[in-house]
């Protein structure tokens, strides 16, 4: 029910439709597929409506609520109302290689976000997975810098994105060297001489289950140092967990995105800081990137497939100028 709710939303409000698409294509018909629902493809999904207009072609978002198997049947769904085009977050890249493959034969696919190495994708729009990864870990041992035990959390590691996120930040933390096809198992207790990164614990982008998972390393590791949540949502549960159990101060929180609850944190000094991407330009470019290639014009994808939009550290000195900016960008009017 989520689902089909999230489906008729966006078609209705931002202006594609299914009616629309069975039609004489007179526009173009772009749809943004994201990996689930969270206040980050909030704020993608004014850059796909700003897009949509400046553009001139039909744009729809969809948010998955319920895992892989929901998002197949939207693409499936995108792909039988003849989409001209496609930016997908795959939420699995490695067993939806065949679904991702079907789609390029049917239409136009790009990803954002997560990309998806080995398929027939035209092009991937997002940063540097590994790379944030490591600014991430540089915000942990600024805040810690005696070291300690950290949990970090995160919804899927199945993503590309969360795998290089959670490597990055693993090794910049451990000192190691830059490799980004290195991959610690997530139950694996990691350490060097200052820090010892205790486990990863996943919770499928349910809300509940990340809270508890928070709780949980609390007891389970009763001098736990930091923890580090590398989804948009897990930061505001940590948050809520360290809260109850009167920790603040005691355990750092270092995270992932733009969430306003993490933002106010931060300006409060209950968070140290989070490394943000820029999900409005995910899906602005997005659309900009596939309107183009439905016009014929291949130009606009870069030699090495990669459209790189760089992740940035925010904490407390810059938080104020980078909060007025986002909140700017989601009250700007269509183009």
């Amino acid at each position: 029910m989520i689902r089909r709710v999230c489906f008729l939303f966006f078609f209705l409000i931002i202006g594609g439709s299914c009616e629309l698409q069975r039609q004489s294509h007179s526009k173009a018909s772009i749809a943004f597929v994201t990996n689930g629902v969270a206040s980050f493809w909030t704020i993608a999904a004014k850059g796909v409506e700003n897009a949509g207009e400046k553009f001139k072609v039909a744009v729809s978002v969809h948010m998955p609520a319920e895992g892989i198997s929901d998002q197949k049947r939207i693409i499936q769904d995108l792909l039988t109302f003849g989409v001209d085009g496609i930016a997908i977050s795959p939420i699995d890249p490695e067993n939806q290689r065949d679904l991702i493959d079907e789609a390029a034969r049917k239409s136009l696919i790009i990803t954002q976000d997560s990309d998806a190495p080995g398929t027939n994708r035209l092009c991937y729009i997002g940063m540097d997975n590994y790379k944030a990864g490591r600014l991430c870990g540089q915000l942990l041992k600024e805040a810690l810098p005696e070291g300690g035990e950290i949990m970090i959390l995160v919804g899927r590691l199945e993503q590309n994105n969360s795998r290089r996120r959670r490597q990055g930040f693993i090794d910049e933390v451990l000192d190691r060297s830059y490799n980004p096809t290195r991959y610690d198992p997530p139950h694996q207790v990691l350490e060097n001489e200052k820090f010892s990164v205790v486990g990863t614990l996943t919770d499928q982008f349910d809300l509940a289950k990340a809270k508890a998972n928070a709780e949980d390393a609390m007891a389970r590791f009763p001098d736990l140092a930091a923890m580090v949540g590398l989804f948009a949502y897990n930061p505001p549960m940590i948050l809520e967990a360290v809260r109850r159990t009167d920790r603040l101060g005691e355990i750092v929180i270092i995270a992932f995105d733009e969430d306003y609850q993490t933002l106010r944190a931060i300006q409060d000094g209950e968070i140290y800081g989070t490394i943000v991407q820029d999900p409005y330009r995910y899906g602005y470019e997005s659309v900009r990137v596939l309107a183009a290639l439905v016009a014929g014009d291949y130009s606009v994808i870069p030699a090495e497939g990669f459209v790189d939009i760089p992740a940035r550290q925010i904490k407390r000195n810059n938080v104020d100028d980078f909060w007025a900016d986002l909140k700017l960008k989601l009250s700007k009017p269509k183009i």
